[in-house]
């Protein structure tokens, strides 16, 4: 336990050779003698004479003493007390007047300090050394003391050199000023550093809108902010438990707001990707609908330094303050078609395969009417278009002709081509006489490799050899 005396003086305001005009010059006889008494006044107002100060000093002491004995705090008084000094013939003084005075009007409190925000004051704490470490350690809910030590001590913290994927905390700052003062307060209001860092994290409460969301009902709404459902309405008194609300409506709710807000500012040095871009060239030699890759995409690098605001903790600012490119993007090129093939067929048929011979002519065989023509015997497996035309269909027969496709050539004309190993075409593709639909196979009703091949004409079955 400690008295700070020198405490006690510092606050208690002595005016004791201040006349005031309450002497007068006066003539004095041989067997007369002067004497001193002290006008006490407490907060401006009289209360008495004193033939001594200490009477009150030493009263004030005791007072304060007596708290001393209780706990740490440096203990004043409320009352500003001032002494007025006055030469009598003959004293008027009442020390036990003014001590009943002193004893009914004093009031005792605690030295402290008080830590404003703003213009608001937060809390009382006993030293000023607790309030700073108050915001101290809320600071450090949000940086590091090592960090907040460096930038105290290192001015030159703005040119370290960053690498690639370094960052730097160059200042950390408040959003309000802070001042501390000397106050003198009940001993009760005094807060502990651990309970000015809560009450800062908290904030205050203050009144706000809440806009009604998708999906928001009252009850969510009321314990989104905390409060109960009465709560909410009472804040709300046009609204009952059964009112609707809709999207857009206005509620009042209140929520805590923080006193004051730290705000980190970070350097940050990044590698980012740069995405390549597509370049489309036009070919003339591919039909319409075809492409293909000319050049594969890569992309490149781009090193890029930025400035980040943190405010509590949530990045409210990025800003690109340079940025350097390492590798420059290759852009890939695909090349389209442009051919437009007519749907129409010319009537003069190409040879559907690449080389090769008859195998099997059309008509009667096995027992069977055999309506095509076989081809077999080819230098390339490839099965062309006889003529221009439309795929009709192109997929799996269940009728023995295996891989199958039909080309609908808009002039009278239909062609089929059966028992293919693979299809290269679909249903409702355009193709141009001699293009490739397929490969010859053996799939369905077959006894080796070849292509059946079928020519019908206005609905009627031809002779496929007729045409070649």
């Amino acid at each position: 336990m400690r008295l700070n005396m020198k405490g006690f003086v510092k606050h208690l305001t002595v005016a004791g050779v201040v006349a005031l005009g309450l002497t007068s010059q006066v003539v004095l006889a041989d067997d007369e003698e002067l004497s001193k008494v002290y006008h006490v006044y407490v907060d401006g107002e009289h209360v008495g004479i004193v033939d001594n100060k200490d009477i009150v000093e030493d009263y004030i002491v005791e007072t304060i003493s007596d708290h001393q004995d209780e706990n740490d705090f440096t203990y004043t008084v409320n009352e500003e007390i001032n002494f007025v000094t006055e030469t009598v013939f003959s004293s008027e003084a009442d020390n036990q007047e003014v001590l009943d005075h002193l004893e009914e009007e004093l009031t005792v409190a605690v030295e402290a300090e008080a830590l404003t925000i703003g213009d608001e004051v937060v809390g009382y704490f006993a030293e000023k050394d607790l309030a700073e470490q108050v915001i101290q350690e809320y600071k450090e809910k949000f940086v590091s003391e090592d960090v907040l030590e460096k930038i105290d001590n290192d001015s030159e913290r703005e040119s370290e050199p960053l690498s690639v994927g370094e960052s730097h905390i160059i200042d950390v700052s408040l959003t309000e000023e802070v001042s501390i003062e000397d106050k003198k307060i009940s001993e009760d209001e005094i807060l502990t550093v651990e309970e000015g860092v809560t009450l800062l994290e908290k904030g205050t409460l203050e009144n706000k809108k809440h806009v009604v969301d998708d999906g928001d009902v009252l009850g969510s709404i009321a314990s989104e902010y905390d409060l109960s459902l009465d709560e909410l309405l009472e804040l709300n008194p046009d609204l009952t438990e059964d009112s609707l609300i809709k999207i857009g409506d206005e509620l009042n709710v209140t929520a805590y707001e923080p006193f004051v807000e730290v705000v980190v500012t970070e350097e940050k040095l990044d590698e980012e990707e740069i995405a390549y871009e597509t370049e489309v060239e036009e070919s003339e030699d591919m039909y319409k609908g075809e492409e293909e890759v000319k050049q594969e995409g890569e992309n490149g690098t781009v090193e890029k330094h930025y400035q980040i605001k943190k405010v509590n903790g949530n990045t409210v600012d990025t800003e690109v303050l340079d940025e350097n490119v390492t590798k420059e993007p290759t852009n890939k090129v695909i090349v389209k078609g442009t051919k437009v093939v007519s749907s129409r067929g010319t009537g003069d048929f190409h040879w559907p395969a690449v080389g090769g011979y008859i195998s099997s002519h059309q008509g009667e065989r096995w027992g069977s009417f055999h309506k095509g023509i076989d081809i077999a015997g080819v230098s390339d497996r490839s099965i062309l278009a006889a003529d221009n035309g439309k795929v009709t269909s192109a997929g799996w027969d269940d009728g023995g002709y295996g891989n199958k496709v039909v080309i609908d050539h808009n002039n009278g004309y239909r062609t089929i081509y059966a028992h293919l190993s693979s299809i290269d075409v679909s249903s409702g593709q355009t193709v141009e006489k001699g293009q490739k639909i397929g490969v010859m196979g053996d799939t369905g009703f077959s006894t080796g490799i070849h292509l059946h091949f079928e020519v019908y004409k206005d609905g009627s079955l031809e002779n496929p050899a007729d045409y070649y």
